[in-house]
């Protein structure tokens, strides 16, 4: 069972019950032709077209958005009859706004365990990985090396007791 969002006094967010996530957006769907699609199902408040800033990419779709109802009875009758409909050919992603918040939430803590299995099996994977995830797997792999923990399969002789982290420091001494 998920609770509804709180916020820091343990009230209930009503403005996240009425809020929709919309993803898998096409490229070539406008602000407008969202809210036209979107329009149907009740009276839309706020809508939230997000777009890169910067970067080769930037002035283009990011592929998501949100819109936000009058009430939540609007925004759950949206989610039902628009989650899954082919727009411009892609399914469109359609969830509460609180329900794609705890989604990344729960996404969040398995990703750990998934990175310490990932970093066990080798580097090559890499290249599907976000940067954040890539950094821990960094991270996780480092802190087995120095530890010669068990996710080092060829367990390499260590030369004296210095730390990688002694080793930078030292490094830094002889230039100074």
């Amino acid at each position: 069972m998920e609770l509804p969002p709180q916020d820091s006094n343990g009230f209930v967010d009503e403005k996240c019950e009425s809020k929709l996530y919309i993803g898998n957006l096409d490229l070539r769907i406008t602000e407008a032709a969202l809210i036209k699609l979107f329009s149907p199902f009740g009276k839309i408040i706020s809508e939230d077209f997000l777009w890169h800033t910067r970067g080769p990419k930037r002035g283009e779709p990011r592929g998501f958005a949100f819109i936000e109802y009058s009430s939540k009875e609007e925004a759950k009758l949206a989610k039902e009859k628009m989650h899954g409909k082919l727009a411009c050919g892609r399914p469109l992603v359609v969830r509460l706004a609180s329900e794609k918040l705890m989604v990344n939430t729960a996404n969040d803590t398995s990703k750990a365990a998934s990175e310490s299995r990932k970093s066990r099996l080798g580097g090559s994977s890499y290249g599907q990985l976000t940067r954040s995830d890539k950094i821990a797997a960094i991270k996780n792999k480092l802190r087995a090396l120095e530890g010669g923990g068990e996710s080092s399969s060829v367990k390499k002789p260590k030369q004296d007791n210095i730390s990688f982290k002694d080793h930078i420091d030292k490094s830094f001494l002889k230039t100074s």
